[in-house]
């Protein structure tokens, strides 16, 4: 168990340090000479997060599942797939993970003179609803954001490493799914889908933020319960869903 808590600790710091590093160092990169934009935008930062699940589950995903999220091991349990026993250890270990990736990108982006957590929605790659979502889009519109792409987000994930499916695909297929998850909700949350990612963000930048702006707190203090509640949920509807009206493991082969 011990090195499956580890695993899930390097998992969740690579998630976080590969897909929120991208947002806030190379989203925006400016321009080239020749005027072409040098930055790699939603999609480049959609592709990192799918390719920094990709690889960790390649990498550590026999040792410990490859979780790397609060809501895919609740949904996993609720799924019939992990013991509930594990589950506190395996959520603490997520959060250790995603706040030292936080603390690496701000020690790493904080390397560029001028560099600050400025105001303004999405600041650090915080997740928002309201002021703080980066299109405005209203606390209920990402409440349902949140909880429908976990759910579907489970729904990949219990099908792709299902009995029957065909075992060394399932990384990719997890991946692939979270790229598509951020290419749609990235305007509308920054996408959560992951509570520790979230709390490592919105931690770091509560503590290293300039001036106790409303873009600072408010992703720590006033909204970070959405983005807990809302993917938790949508992961146990997901696993219910596959569990019930989906999976064919108990049939014979």
């Amino acid at each position: 168990m011990g090195r499956a808590l580890f695993a899930e600790v390097f998992g969740t710091f690579w998630l976080v340090l590969g897909g929120c590093g991208a947002a806030i160092m190379a989203a925006d990169f400016g321009t080239g000479g020749n005027g072409t934009s040098l930055g790699l935008g939603f999609v480049g930062v959609s592709l990192a997060f799918g390719l920094t699940v990709v690889t960790g589950a390649y990498a550590v995903g026999h040792v410990s599942g490859g979780h790397f999220n609060p809501a895919v091991t609740l949904g996993l349990t609720f799924g019939g797939r992990f013991s509930a026993a594990h589950v506190p250890g395996y959520i603490i270990a997520q959060v250790i993970g995603a706040c030292l990736a936080a603390f690496t990108i701000y020690t790493m982006a904080s390397g560029q003179e001028g560099f600050s957590i400025a105001d303004g929605a999405g600041t650090f790659a915080t997740n928002g609803y309201g002021e703080y979502s980066p299109g405005g889009f209203s606390m209920t519109a990402v409440l349902v954001t949140e909880v429908v792409l976990t759910a579907v987000f489970l729904i990949i994930i219990m099908g792709a490493t299902a009995r029957r499916a065909a075992p060394a695909m399932g990384g990719l297929a997890i991946g692939l799914g979270l790229t598509l998850i951020h290419l749609v909700s990235i305007p509308v949350s920054n996408t959560s889908v992951n509570p520790a990612r979230s709390t490592g963000q919105a931690v770091i930048a509560y503590v290293f933020g300039e001036g106790g702006t409303g873009a600072v707190t408010a992703p720590l203090t006033e909204q970070l319960w959405l983005f807990w509640a809302a993917p938790i949920a949508g992961a146990i509807i997901g696993a219910l869903i596959y569990r019930g009206l989906i999976s064919n493991d108990h049939l014979p082969d």
